[in-house]
Protein backbone atom coordinates (compact mmCIF):
# COMPACT_ATOMS: atom_id res chain seq x y z
CA UNK A 1 0.00 0.00 0.00
CA UNK A 2 1.19 3.45 -0.92
CA UNK A 3 1.76 5.97 1.92
CA UNK A 4 0.95 9.62 1.56
CA UNK A 5 4.18 11.52 0.29
CA UNK A 6 3.25 15.16 0.25
CA UNK A 7 2.09 16.90 3.25
CA UNK A 8 -1.08 18.64 1.49
CA UNK A 9 -2.63 16.14 1.03
CA UNK A 10 -1.80 14.45 4.68
CA UNK A 11 -4.50 11.42 4.85
CA UNK A 12 -6.18 10.83 1.36
CA UNK A 13 -3.00 10.83 -0.83
CA UNK A 14 -2.94 7.33 -1.30
CA UNK A 15 -6.00 6.74 -1.91
CA UNK A 16 -6.68 3.99 -4.59
CA UNK A 17 -8.55 6.65 -6.35
CA UNK A 18 -6.55 9.22 -6.55
CA UNK A 19 -3.82 10.01 -9.57
CA UNK A 20 0.10 9.29 -8.88
CA UNK A 21 1.13 11.60 -11.17
CA UNK A 22 0.93 15.10 -12.31
CA UNK A 23 1.18 18.57 -9.96
CA UNK A 24 -0.44 18.39 -6.45
CA UNK A 25 -3.48 21.14 -7.46
CA UNK A 26 -4.43 18.68 -10.37
CA UNK A 27 -3.92 15.26 -7.93
CA UNK A 28 -6.10 17.18 -5.14
CA UNK A 29 -8.66 18.17 -7.59
CA UNK A 30 -9.01 14.96 -9.21
CA UNK A 31 -9.37 13.16 -5.93
CA UNK A 32 -11.67 15.63 -4.24
CA UNK A 33 -14.21 14.48 -7.17
CA UNK A 34 -14.09 11.24 -5.93
CA UNK A 35 -15.00 9.46 -9.16
CA UNK A 36 -15.53 6.24 -8.30
CA UNK A 37 -18.24 7.53 -5.98
CA UNK A 38 -19.21 10.23 -8.41
CA UNK A 39 -19.37 7.40 -11.37
CA UNK A 40 -22.22 5.35 -8.81
CA UNK A 41 -24.30 7.98 -8.44
CA UNK A 42 -24.41 9.02 -12.39
CA UNK A 43 -24.69 5.15 -13.48
CA UNK A 44 -27.94 5.51 -10.99
CA UNK A 45 -29.52 8.48 -12.83
CA UNK A 46 -28.30 6.97 -16.14
CA UNK A 47 -30.29 3.10 -14.76
CA UNK A 48 -33.14 4.92 -14.16
CA UNK A 49 -33.42 7.24 -17.78
CA UNK A 50 -33.48 3.64 -19.19
CA UNK A 51 -36.16 2.25 -17.50
CA UNK A 52 -38.35 4.41 -19.43
CA UNK A 53 -40.15 3.18 -22.67
CA UNK A 54 -38.94 5.43 -25.11
CA UNK A 55 -35.39 7.09 -24.24
CA UNK A 56 -34.32 10.29 -24.77
CA UNK A 57 -30.38 10.29 -24.91
CA UNK A 58 -30.23 14.19 -25.08
CA UNK A 59 -31.63 14.27 -21.31
CA UNK A 60 -29.65 10.87 -20.18
CA UNK A 61 -26.45 13.06 -21.33
CA UNK A 62 -28.35 16.35 -19.11
CA UNK A 63 -29.27 14.14 -15.97
CA UNK A 64 -25.45 12.66 -15.84
CA UNK A 65 -24.02 16.78 -16.31
CA UNK A 66 -26.48 17.94 -13.64
CA UNK A 67 -25.55 15.55 -11.13
CA UNK A 68 -21.89 15.29 -12.07
CA UNK A 69 -21.85 19.08 -11.48
CA UNK A 70 -24.04 18.74 -8.85
CA UNK A 71 -22.56 16.03 -6.80
CA UNK A 72 -19.36 15.41 -8.19
CA UNK A 73 -17.84 18.57 -7.63
CA UNK A 74 -20.60 21.12 -5.72
CA UNK A 75 -21.43 18.27 -3.14
CA UNK A 76 -17.68 17.40 -2.29
CA UNK A 77 -16.20 20.83 -2.33
CA UNK A 78 -18.85 21.55 0.43
CA UNK A 79 -18.17 18.03 1.94
CA UNK A 80 -14.68 19.20 2.49
CA UNK A 81 -15.40 22.63 3.86
CA UNK A 82 -17.82 20.58 6.48
CA UNK A 83 -15.41 18.30 7.87
CA UNK A 84 -15.77 19.53 11.62
CA UNK A 85 -12.16 21.13 11.60
CA UNK A 86 -10.55 17.87 9.50
CA UNK A 87 -8.96 19.31 6.58
CA UNK A 88 -8.83 15.60 4.75
CA UNK A 89 -7.58 17.09 1.23
CA UNK A 90 -4.69 19.47 3.02
CA UNK A 91 -4.36 23.40 2.71
CA UNK A 92 -4.25 22.87 -1.07
CA UNK A 93 -7.83 24.83 -1.64
CA UNK A 94 -8.67 27.55 0.26
CA UNK A 95 -12.33 27.79 1.67
CA UNK A 96 -12.57 30.77 -0.19
CA UNK A 97 -11.98 28.54 -3.27
CA UNK A 98 -14.01 25.66 -2.26
CA UNK A 99 -17.28 27.80 -1.90
CA UNK A 100 -16.67 29.69 -5.57
CA UNK A 101 -16.63 26.07 -6.91
CA UNK A 102 -18.96 24.65 -5.30
CA UNK A 103 -21.71 27.76 -5.99
CA UNK A 104 -20.72 27.67 -9.45
CA UNK A 105 -21.01 24.00 -10.07
CA UNK A 106 -24.77 24.26 -8.55
CA UNK A 107 -25.07 27.42 -10.86
CA UNK A 108 -24.13 25.16 -14.10
CA UNK A 109 -26.61 21.75 -12.49
CA UNK A 110 -29.24 23.84 -11.71
CA UNK A 111 -29.16 26.21 -15.03
CA UNK A 112 -29.67 23.17 -17.16
CA UNK A 113 -32.22 21.28 -14.87
CA UNK A 114 -34.24 24.40 -14.65
CA UNK A 115 -34.60 24.13 -18.62
CA UNK A 116 -35.47 21.08 -19.03
CA UNK A 117 -38.18 21.08 -15.89
CA UNK A 118 -39.62 24.23 -17.57
CA UNK A 119 -39.73 23.61 -21.09
CA UNK A 120 -40.44 18.90 -20.44
CA UNK A 121 -40.51 17.41 -16.80
CA UNK A 122 -41.90 19.84 -13.84
CA UNK A 123 -41.91 16.95 -11.41
CA UNK A 124 -38.21 16.74 -11.12
CA UNK A 125 -38.53 20.37 -9.31
CA UNK A 126 -39.88 17.93 -6.42
CA UNK A 127 -35.92 16.02 -6.46
CA UNK A 128 -34.01 19.28 -7.60
CA UNK A 129 -35.35 20.95 -3.99
CA UNK A 130 -34.58 18.03 -2.17
CA UNK A 131 -31.10 17.35 -4.05
CA UNK A 132 -30.45 20.98 -3.16
CA UNK A 133 -31.30 20.40 0.29
CA UNK A 134 -29.16 17.47 0.38
CA UNK A 135 -26.26 19.06 -0.74
CA UNK A 136 -26.07 21.82 1.94
CA UNK A 137 -27.74 20.01 4.91
CA UNK A 138 -25.63 16.86 4.14
CA UNK A 139 -22.22 17.78 3.56
CA UNK A 140 -22.26 21.28 6.12
CA UNK A 141 -23.82 18.96 8.71
CA UNK A 142 -26.73 21.48 9.38
CA UNK A 143 -29.06 20.64 11.67
CA UNK A 144 -26.51 19.51 14.73
CA UNK A 145 -25.77 16.69 11.66
CA UNK A 146 -29.33 15.23 12.00
CA UNK A 147 -29.28 14.80 7.90
CA UNK A 148 -25.37 13.13 7.96
CA UNK A 149 -26.66 9.69 8.10
CA UNK A 150 -25.81 6.99 6.34
CA UNK A 151 -29.83 6.50 5.67
CA UNK A 152 -29.94 9.76 4.69
CA UNK A 153 -26.85 9.17 2.20
CA UNK A 154 -28.64 6.28 0.63
CA UNK A 155 -31.60 8.06 0.05
CA UNK A 156 -30.42 11.50 -1.28
CA UNK A 157 -27.17 10.07 -3.04
CA UNK A 158 -28.63 6.50 -4.19
CA UNK A 159 -32.87 6.40 -4.32
CA UNK A 160 -32.85 10.33 -5.91
CA UNK A 161 -30.63 9.73 -8.54
CA UNK A 162 -33.18 6.87 -10.17
CA UNK A 163 -35.93 8.77 -9.80
CA UNK A 164 -34.52 11.72 -10.92
CA UNK A 165 -33.19 9.77 -13.97
CA UNK A 166 -36.93 8.55 -15.10
CA UNK A 167 -38.65 11.57 -14.35
CA UNK A 168 -36.27 13.35 -16.65
CA UNK A 169 -37.65 10.58 -19.14
CA UNK A 170 -41.26 10.28 -18.40
CA UNK A 171 -42.27 13.01 -16.21
CA UNK A 172 -43.88 10.75 -13.91
CA UNK A 173 -43.22 7.92 -11.10
CA UNK A 174 -43.92 3.96 -11.30
CA UNK A 175 -43.95 1.39 -8.75
CA UNK A 176 -41.00 -0.41 -10.77
CA UNK A 177 -38.49 2.69 -10.72
CA UNK A 178 -39.44 3.05 -7.12
CA UNK A 179 -38.25 -0.24 -6.49
CA UNK A 180 -35.22 0.18 -8.23
CA UNK A 181 -34.65 3.55 -6.54
CA UNK A 182 -35.00 1.19 -3.19
CA UNK A 183 -32.36 -1.23 -4.61
CA UNK A 184 -30.15 1.25 -5.91
CA UNK A 185 -29.98 3.18 -2.05
CA UNK A 186 -28.75 -0.44 -0.26
CA UNK A 187 -26.00 -0.47 -2.49
CA UNK A 188 -25.15 3.45 -1.69
CA UNK A 189 -25.80 2.30 2.04
CA UNK A 190 -23.33 -0.79 1.82
CA UNK A 191 -20.61 2.23 0.06
CA UNK A 192 -21.12 4.27 2.86
CA UNK A 193 -21.05 2.15 5.62
CA UNK A 194 -17.44 0.56 4.17
CA UNK A 195 -16.38 3.90 3.41
CA UNK A 196 -16.96 5.46 7.30
CA UNK A 197 -14.31 3.08 8.61
CA UNK A 198 -11.94 3.09 5.95
CA UNK A 199 -11.75 6.80 6.41
CA UNK A 200 -10.72 6.46 9.93
CA UNK A 201 -8.27 3.88 9.12
CA UNK A 202 -6.71 5.42 6.29
CA UNK A 203 -6.48 8.84 9.18
CA UNK A 204 -4.12 6.79 11.25
CA UNK A 205 -2.10 5.62 8.42
CA UNK A 206 1.03 5.16 8.61
CA UNK A 207 0.64 4.02 12.52
CA UNK A 208 -1.55 0.93 11.66
CA UNK A 209 -1.15 -2.49 13.61
CA UNK A 210 -0.53 -5.20 10.49
CA UNK A 211 -4.28 -6.76 11.47
CA UNK A 212 -5.21 -2.79 10.77
CA UNK A 213 -3.71 -2.74 7.69
CA UNK A 214 -5.10 -5.77 6.74
CA UNK A 215 -8.39 -4.60 7.25
CA UNK A 216 -8.15 -0.66 5.47
CA UNK A 217 -7.54 -3.80 2.05
CA UNK A 218 -10.60 -6.16 2.54
CA UNK A 219 -12.54 -2.22 2.87
CA UNK A 220 -10.85 -1.06 -0.05
CA UNK A 221 -11.30 -4.26 -1.88
CA UNK A 222 -15.20 -3.87 -1.00
CA UNK A 223 -15.02 0.05 -2.13
CA UNK A 224 -13.91 -0.79 -5.67
CA UNK A 225 -15.89 -3.94 -6.34
CA UNK A 226 -19.53 -1.91 -5.18
CA UNK A 227 -18.29 1.52 -7.31
CA UNK A 228 -16.84 -0.49 -10.38
CA UNK A 229 -20.17 -2.79 -9.70
CA UNK A 230 -22.43 -0.10 -10.18
CA UNK A 231 -20.76 2.01 -13.15
CA UNK A 232 -20.65 -1.43 -15.34
CA UNK A 233 -24.01 -2.02 -14.40
CA UNK A 234 -24.95 0.86 -15.88
CA UNK A 235 -22.70 0.98 -18.82
CA UNK A 236 -23.66 -2.29 -19.73
CA UNK A 237 -27.24 -1.23 -19.44
CA UNK A 238 -26.88 1.88 -21.25
CA UNK A 239 -24.94 -0.13 -24.09
CA UNK A 240 -27.81 -2.66 -24.28
CA UNK A 241 -30.21 0.11 -24.63
CA UNK A 242 -28.69 1.44 -27.72
CA UNK A 243 -27.32 -1.30 -29.51
CA UNK A 244 -31.71 -2.47 -29.26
Amino acid sequence: MNSPTDSGLPSRGSEWFVPKFGPLRFRTFIGLLFLPYTGMVLSFSVIGSLLASRVSYDRVLAIVIIYFFGLGIAAHALDALGSKGIKPWGTVFTKTQLWVVALVSLSLAYSIAIFYMIQYVPLLFVVAILEGFFVFAYNLEWFGGRFHTDRWFAFSWGGLPVLAGYIMQTNSISLPVLLLALSMALFSSIEIKASRPYKELKRRWPNLSGEEQALLLRYETLLKCISLGVILLGGGLLIWRVAG
